[in-house]
């Protein structure tokens, strides 16, 4: 077993040094307009005028930030330090506060609604940053505080902007004034509805985070305000209990995906596995950062039956599908990227901590599917997805607004870290 976990571990260590980050620091780094480019294309066409994505950007930020807190290599700090002043320049917006949506090739303002969803990603990127740096003698402490200060910035802009006092949850969008706006979904695939799971999802992510990060710094005697601390934690148990009570499908266990303000269940009966198998474990990763054993003992039960649920995309090659609508009988078997790599994470999960060896299985199997299928071994990275046939997809993006170094690079990240 030991044999099986090391070398698990070192292809993680390989596959995110030498095929994910080498990639973007070779061919995604906007030396003439600072910062990343927008688009590479699943052909590999570089188009250097793309929009700048938030998302992308944000996500960037993250995966060097963890790589450089883990790894401790130079560039990936340079790197995190990159799309830190980029973001921090162009993309928080100067007079209503929170950050746009997208900017263009100049870092000019294009899309400046106010996507929560969005916004929990720069609070992710910037309270990693923090977490890899604070401690870090190279790294200035203005450097440190800065991010500090936008991170604080950007959770009070979550819970005052997107935090619903009458039924509890996160709402999708505003304007960019923090009005009412008419279509909040995330992308055209979406369903218009004022709150999603997948915007809770990556609410409680960036929480966990921040809050851990503010843990850390307590313990290595950094002075950190006790007031704003417990306003993250208070926030941090409530979303887990949104999850527990609101979002999660008692009688499926799978996670139902939009609702109507009133959390009316909206959409009709849809399933998305791979939301199912990271939200297991991103749930579980709050309530452990928590350190509270009445929240674990509650959640535990929980993180077991929504990974047992996601287990319904499995494939016989090991890859998960992605999404099914059970009133329509629709399913998009594709084997996409972001999928597979939460699938890693997740079963794994399940191992460690519950001592499930069918559930390290289960990693193994999708991570061979991933090796076998999905990395781009010429031109690094991964393929968006291949299909239910084994063909590449090259419509979608090789890097772009959607396609950026975060999923797979926390993938090895999290591995490398589990398997001391």
């Amino acid at each position: 077993m030991d044999n099986i976990l090391q070398s698990f571990r070192n292809e993680m260590l390989d596959t995110v040094e030498n095929n994910i980050l080498s990639f973007w620091l070779q061919n995604m780094q906007d030396v003439e307009r600072g910062g990343f480019y927008g688009q590479m294309r699943g052909d590999g066409t570089l188009v250097k005028d793309a929009e700048k994505g938030g998302i992308l950007n944000a996500r960037i930020l993250w995966s060097f930030s963890a790589a450089y807190r883990v790894l401790r290599k130079p560039e990936y700090l340079v790197a995190a330090q990159r799309a830190k002043a980029y973001i921090l320049r162009y993309f928080v917006d100067p007079v209503y506060g929170g950050t746009y949506w997208s900017v263009d090739s100049h870092g000019n303002p294009a899309d400046t609604k106010k996507q929560f969803y969005a916004l929990g990603f720069m609070l992710y990127g910037l309270s990693e940053y923090v977490r890899a740096t604070f401690n870090d003698p190279a790294v200035p402490h203005d450097d440190v505080d800065e991010a500090l200060t936008m991170s604080f910035n950007l959770f009070n802009t979550i819970e005052e902007h997107s935090l619903d006092e009458v039924y509890n949850g996160y709402i999708e969008a505003t304007t960019r004034q923090w009005g009412e706006i008419a279509d909040m979904r995330l992308s055209d695939l979406d369903a218009n509805y004022p709150k999603s799971q997948n915007t809770h999802l990556h609410i409680i992510e960036p929480y966990a985070n921040f809050f851990r990060c503010l843990k850390e710094m307590e313990e290595k005697g950094c002075e950190v305000d006790f007031s704003k601390k417990s306003k993250v934690e208070i926030a941090l148990r409530n979303i887990i209990h949104i999850f527990t009570d609101r979002i999660l499908n008692p009688q499926t266990n799978h996670l139902d995906l939009f609702f109507d303000v009133d959390w009316t269940r909206g959409a009709g009966r849809l399933e998305s596995y791979g939301h199912d198998i990271e939200c297991s474990w991103l749930l579980h990763e709050a309530a452990l950062v928590l350190a509270d054993d009445e929240e674990l003992g509650m959640v535990e039960p929980i993180v077991v039956k929504v990974a047992k649920a996601s287990e319904k995309g499995l494939n016989a090659d090991g890859s998960m599908t992605h999404e099914a609508n059970l009133d329509t009988g629709h399913v998009d078997d594709d084997r996409h990227w972001w999928v597979q790599a939460e699938a890693v994470v997740g079963f794994f999960n399940i191992f460690q901590h519950f001592g499930d060896e069918t559930a390290l299985a289960k990693a193994l199997g999708c991570w061979n599917y991933i090796k076998e299928n999905l990395i781009d071994y010429e031109h690094g990275e991964w393929f968006w997805s291949r299909d239910a046939q084994g063909n590449v997809n090259t419509r979608d993006d090789h890097a772009g607004f959607w396609k950026c170094p975060y999923h797979n690079s926390r993938m090895c990240l999290e591995i490398i870290e589990r398997i001391v």
